[in-house]
């Protein structure tokens, strides 16, 4: 009998908000939030912040974050599973291009953000120590000792899929990067990058539910940058592949609970990194009927939503909080960019970003060995 009356309770009681979202949405026109509690106040609008510019002077100071740690050995956290004592050797030994930088990953997005920003800036203040740097650690013997690593026992799951995605986009960087230095190593890296390619569509068909949490395990996360890669080297196979996956796990998802978020170790947002790759694979129209039931608030020009704040940034997973607001930056500005509709999102990422950025530089090593790159894509994907 208490079974049956808590039920009926219960039913009364969602019967009741239904009523009550119903009315809200007649006499406003607004999308009931889905609790009173939310972080986006869609009543408050978006106070204008100055946005933050990627400049050469910017680039100056950013490239000095990957370049004081893609040698830094020490402190290191490898990650490593040991078969025997053989294995124990040091982070440069195991990992001759990517040791540096605390962790393999970091070191891999390290050289993306020097790829990326002498690209951008050929004339840096830095520019030949840079091409120096990258010849030394991407060098085909280096490499083929990285993909050495993935084939032994154990290791074919090392990293996945977040370093794998941060591989590709490396790849990415490099394959557009028509100069001499960037045939180079787009032939150098390519052992690895088929590796990392191979180890995407081993594991895709076989992942049955998607992780959506906000680290490094996320898989729309480790999608998107794996698109990215496809579609720039023209990989149908894989663009098929990622296509598919994403609309098996998220095609059917509504009302993302973004007042849920952020967690406090979270560096990437699990509903933003979720629209960043349906955007990708869905056309237009496709797109936005799926984001009118996924998070509809969105499209209201007054979204608001709050930035994560630091408590202490010299403790390496409370600054994980910095990477978050970068992240989100990246998906506002994306979404701005690509549909006249979300132009106000551009302010919104702005607001992100310049809470972040000042801190960046004079950052501890626990930020500044990967924060360097996170805040150089998110002010990549912004639209003067």
């Amino acid at each position: 009998m208490k079974k049956i009356i808590f039920t009926l309770a219960i039913i009364g009681l969602v019967s009741c908000k239904n009523n009550e979202s119903k009315e809200l949405e007649k006499t406003t026109g607004d999308v009931p939030k889905q609790d009173t509690s939310i972080v986006d106040k869609i009543s408050e609008k978006v106070m204008d912040v100055e946005p933050v510019i990627l400049t050469k002077e910017e680039a100056n100071k950013l490239v000095e974050l990957p370049l004081s740690c893609i040698n830094n050995q020490f402190p290191n956290k490898l990650g490593q599973t040991l078969t025997s004592e053989e294995e124990l050797k040091s982070p440069k030994e195991l990992h001759p291009a990517f040791y540096g930088c605390f962790d393999w990953h970091s070191a891999v997005h390290a050289h993306w953000s020097l790829v990326s920003l002498l690209k951008q800036f050929p004339n840096l203040d830095k520019a030949e120590e840079i091409k120096k740097a990258l010849k030394e650690s991407l060098s085909a013997k280096n490499i083929q000792q990285e993909v050495n690593y993935f084939q032994k026992e154990h290791n074919n799951t090392f990293e996945r899929t977040y370093g794998w995605a941060w591989l590709l986009k490396l790849a990415q960087e490099i394959h557009t990067w028509e100069t001499p230095l960037g045939k180079e190593l787009d032939k150098n890296l390519q052992a690895l990058t088929n590796v990392i390619v191979k180890n995407y569509t081993d594991f895709l068909p076989k992942l049955n539910y998607p992780i959506r949490v906000g680290e490094h395990e996320n898989t729309a996360f480790g999608l998107t940058f794996a698109y990215d890669y496809a579609t720039a080297t023209e990989n149908q196979k894989l663009i098929d592949l990622i296509s598919k996956r994403a609309k098996d796990f998220y095609l059917d998802d509504d009302n993302c609970p973004i007042s849920w978020e952020p967690g406090g170790f979270d560096f990437l947002s699990p509903c933003l990194e979720e629209i960043d790759i349906m955007q990708r694979i869905l056309s237009e129209t496709t797109f936005k009927m799926w984001l009118k039931d996924f998070m509809p608030q969105l499209t209201n020009p007054d979204f608001n939503l709050e930035v994560a704040e630091v408590s202490d940034r010299k403790d390496g997973k409370l600054v994980h909080l910095d990477g978050l607001n970068y992240s989100r930056a990246w998906v506002f500005y994306n979404l701005a960019n690509k549909y006249e509709d979300f132009k106000h999102l551009q302010k919104l990422g702005d607001k992100h970003v310049s809470y972040s950025f000042p801190s960046l530089v004079n950052d501890s090593y626990e930020g500044g060995h990967w924060l360097g790159t996170f805040a150089l894509y998110s002010l990549q994907q912004r639209k003067k």
